[in-house]
C-alpha cells in the first residue's frame, strides 16, 4: 500500500503526490470544484511559500509536483480547506452526493487518506513525473495535446500559474552534504 504520510525526517522537499477523491468518484469536473482546488493553490502559494512546479486536474484526483517547508502541514491544509469547500459546493449543488462521502462517524470525508508521496530526489525523477502529469489528459483521451487541457500547468493559459523551476534550487538531499545546484543549471546540462 502507498504510504498515506510524509516521514518527518523528509517532511521538507520537492515532492510529487497524487491526491484522490474517496473511492475514485467522477466529482470534480463540474460545478466549480477545479476552480476551488485553484483557488487554494493559490492561496498557499501567496501566503504559505508553497512552490508549485506542476499540476494536472483531473476529474477524480490531481498530481502535484511542489516544493514546501512543512509538506505534511501543505496537504493538511490543502486537503481540510478544500473538503470543507468542496462539501459545500456539493450541498448547494448535488445534496444527494453528500451520503457517499459520509463516513462511518457521520463525517464529509472528501479525499482518500493516501496521498502517494514520492520525494524528487534527482531530475530525472523530477521530469518522469512532470511528463507523467502532463500526459495524464492525453492517456485518458480527454485531449490529444497536453497544452489543451484547461486544468494543467502544460496549458499556459491556465488561471492557476506554476512556478518556474529555473529560479529553484534543490535542498540538499538526506544529509548528503552536497551543494545544491540551481534548477536552472540542471535543465542547461538536459
Amino acid at each position: 500500500m502507498p504510504s498515506a504520510r510524509v516521514s518527518k525526517e523528509e517532511n521538507c522537499g520537492v515532492y510529487f503526490l497524487t491526491i484522490t477523491v474517496k473511492n475514485w468518484y467522477y466529482v470534480l469536473d463540474r460545478y466549480y470544484r477545479w476552480n476551488i482546488l485553484a483557488n487554494s493553490l493559490k492561496y498557499l502559494k501567496e501566503n504559505k511559500n508553497l512552490k508549485l512546479f506542476n499540476f494536472v486536474f483531473m476529474i477524480n484526483h490531481i498530481h502535484l509536483i511542489v516544493f514546501s517547508e512543512d509538506i505534511a502541514g501543505f496537504l493538511r491544509d490543502l486537503k481540510g480547506f478544500t473538503s470543507k469547500e468542496i462539501a459545500k459546493n456539493i450541498q448547494r449543488t448535488e445534496p444527494n452526493l453528500l451520503k457517499i462521502f459520509t463516513n462511518e462517524k457521520n463525517e464529509f470525508e472528501f479525499w482518500e487518506k493516501t496521498n502517494m508521496p514520492k520525494i524528487i530526489e534527482t531530475e530525472k525523477f523530477y521530469f518522469q513525473k512532470a511528463k507523467y502529469i502532463h500526459d495524464n489528459p492525453i492517456k485518458r483521451e480527454y485531449v490529444t495535446e497536453d497544452k489543451n487541457w484547461y486544468w494543467s500547468s502544460a496549458n499556459l493559459d491556465c488561471e492557476l500559474k506554476a512556478d518556474d523551476m529555473n529560479d529553484f534550487t534543490f535542498p540538499e538531499i538526506n544529509g548528503s552534504g552536497e551543494t545544491p545546484e540551481p534548477a536552472s543549471q540542471v535543465l542547461e546540462a538536459l
